[in-house]
């Protein structure tokens, strides 16, 4: 059976779902934009003419990206004990998007579990820091008509870590479109030294 292609996955270190999933599933993980908002219709505050968002995925399917085919990846490590790769804290982690199906980009957010999350609860919002470690943005205006939108393919992303987060931390990796109202997730689990 061939399987359509889908958008793009998070290959360096290893996603969750790019470790877990069918290659083609793994680079299909969408739901609307904005995390952590928990609601839609919302407009992009930097760039009015962009798409609305769609639902963002709900507390607990973060990882999922609410996908059914890709529930197994909600699961605390305490039931799954997932790859963790090794990072250091203070420093640089080079993060690699590949694309099947590149979009007009807006922006891609880091963002990292809080000190003293809890690793034996599914994700939620709560145990992630409010605001990206890391935001790289594409400035172009209206997305019709800017030429620097398109992500190069591979799309590295060089992410300091907090020197205060130490041993095991979720990164949360979601790549923002700008002519659709989703974005795509991916959560890399890392063991920070």
């Amino acid at each position: 059976m061939v399987r359509e292609s889908r958008h793009g996955s998070v290959t360096t270190p290893e996603s969750r779902a790019q470790l877990h999933l069918a290659d083609w599933q793994a680079a299909g993980m969408e739901a609307g934009k904005f995390f952590p908002a928990t609601e839609s219709g919302l407009g992009d505050p930097f760039a009015p003419d962009d798409t609305p968002n769609v639902q963002p995925p709900r507390d607990g399917q973060i990882a999922s990206a609410g996908k059914d085919f890709a529930a197994k990846l909600d699961e605390p490590d305490t039931l799954q004990d997932w790859q963790k790769h090794p990072a250091s804290a203070g420093e640089a982690l080079d993060i690699t998007w590949n694309y099947h199906a590149p979009h007009k980009t807006r922006r891609w957010n880091y963002f990292l579990t809080k000190p003293g999350w809890d690793p034996a609860q599914p994700l939620t919002r709560a145990q992630f820091d409010p605001h990206p470690i890391a935001t790289y943005q594409n400035n172009g205006q209206p997305y019709w008509n800017a030429d620097d939108l398109m992500p190069e393919n591979p799309t590295i992303h060089n992410v300091t870590l907090p020197r205060d987060r130490h041993g095991y931390h979720v990164l949360l990796s979601v790549w923002e479109v700008a002519d659709t109202g989703n974005a795509f997730y991916q959560v890399i689990d890392l063991n920070i030294t």
